[in-house]
């Protein structure tokens, strides 16, 4: 169980910081919830805490753990499937793992295929979202600002 001020990545939305333990009744049932505050997107979610191990959330990457990242930023471009379908529902369940490691192979991925051609509506939007949750903690785990953690991609990509 986590507790309040703990740092943690919520797959498909990113990473935030447990701000408040709540006991709420919804439909009839009473759970407890975490309070999530994503700073990097200023929302705030609530999890409840029996299913956090199913949604799959977990601990931030330690500080050292970023230059990993950094590595498969800068790393080769893993072939993509050709047919954009398929293309697109393979990053999805890369995403949906929330291995930030897999999150940063999408990321590297689809900034160089946008780079060569333009990506379609559906795969702009995979990119910004899967940027947005690499950027969230990457600013968390590296102790970085917005501005220096889209930089870092930026020139490591």
């Amino acid at each position: 169980m986590y507790k309040i001020g703990d740092k943690v990545v919520y797959p498909m939305h990113g990473a935030g910081t447990i701000e408040e333990i709540e006991e709420k009744k919804i439909l009839g049932e009473l759970r407890n919830y975490y309070v999530l505050n994503i700073p990097s997107v200023d929302m705030k979610i609530m999890i409840p805490v029996d299913n956090c191990d199913k949604i799959g959330v977990r601990d931030i990457i330690p500080k050292e753990k970023v230059d990993t990242v950094v590595e498969v930023l800068g790393g080769e471009s893993t072939p993509m499937e050709s047919n954009w379908n398929r293309r697109y529902r393979e990053n999805m369940e890369k995403l949906k793992t929330g291995d930030i490691l897999q999150v940063a192979e999408v990321v590297r991925n689809l900034m160089r295929s946008d780079r060569r051609k333009r990506l379609s509506t559906g795969e702009k939007k995979m990119l910004t979202n899967a940027r947005q949750i690499l950027i969230s903690e990457i600013i968390l785990a590296g102790e970085l600002d917005a501005e220096s953690a889209e930089g870092l991609i930026e020139e490591t990509v």
